[in-house]
């Protein structure tokens, strides 16, 4: 299987990144947490009602060897039978075999349970011309045990239409190179009429589809777009969520 990650046009060395993150992690765990915290720092994720709605991505081939196979992040998002998560497009397009989506994962462990992906549903835009202002998916996951993943974890609701920059947002994801989530928060700018942006430190490869969430609970970006995310790990993307998107969860709500 492909290995799909945020693809970055520059590389550092790995001890460098390390010696970041240790330092951004030890500057402030508020901001992974309810509370805003303070604005462009990451940290590690403190697990809460909230969080676990987010998860990591893998190739059902290694639901059994978990540690250093998640490739992309994904969250759940509120639908009528509570089985749909969002991501971005490249993280689920063209990727051979079954997926799993695991909320909350952390350390190899998969807390609120392994949910196998049913169905991917992808824009036109992406779909026929791989266009960077469509770069957003969403799938269905199988229930376990009976019950829809939403049940288990909650969602976040997916929104179209807001202002960009109008608030903050908190970004959560995986870097694939990390067993635990991070999280910053910043108020998102415009880049262009179609894609926003936002500054947040060592999102690197693995935080595609990671998910853009508003102090109301609201999804408004999916981290993905302009440059497949971002060339630098400083400085991601979203696409605006407008029409395009919204059209795509109905069919997606509608067909769950």
């Amino acid at each position: 299987m492909k290995r799909i990650s945020r693809i970055t046009a520059t590389s550092r060395p790995a001890l460098l990144g390390a010696v970041v993150m240790l330092a951004l992690t030890s500057a402030s765990v508020a901001s992974a947490d309810d509370g805003p915290g303070p604005f462009g720092v990451t940290a590690d994720v403190v697990a809460t009602r909230r969080t676990v709605r987010v998860g990591a991505l893998f190739g059902a081939d290694r639901a059994h060897k978990l540690p250093g196979g998640h490739f992309c992040t994904a969250s759940v998002v509120h639908s009528r039978k509570g089985d749909l998560i969002v991501t971005a497009a490249h993280c689920v397009d063209g990727v051979d075999g079954d997926l799993v989506f695991l909320p909350g994962y952390r350390d190899g462990r998969a807390p609120y349970g392994v949910w196998k992906v049913r169905k991917r549903y992808l824009p036109d835009g992406w779909a026929k011309r791989q266009d960077e202002d469509s770069d957003l998916a969403f799938a269905t996951v199988e229930n376990l045990h009976g019950k829809p993943v939403e049940d288990v974890v909650g969602a976040n609701r997916f929104t179209t239409g807001t202002a960009t920059g109008a608030t903050a947002v908190t970004v959560i994801g995986y870097p694939d190179s990390r067993e635990v989530a991070i999280s910053c928060t910043n108020k998102p700018t415009r880049h262009s009429r179609t894609q926003q942006r936002i500054a947040c430190p060592a999102f690197t490869g693995g935080t595609s589809g990671s998910p853009w969430i508003n102090g109301d609970d609201q999804v408004v970006g999916i981290l993905g777009g302009h440059e497949y995310g971002g060339s630098t790990d400083d400085v991601s993307y979203s696409v605006v969520l407008r029409r395009e998107a919204a059209e795509l969860y109905k069919d997606a709500v509608g067909d769950s």
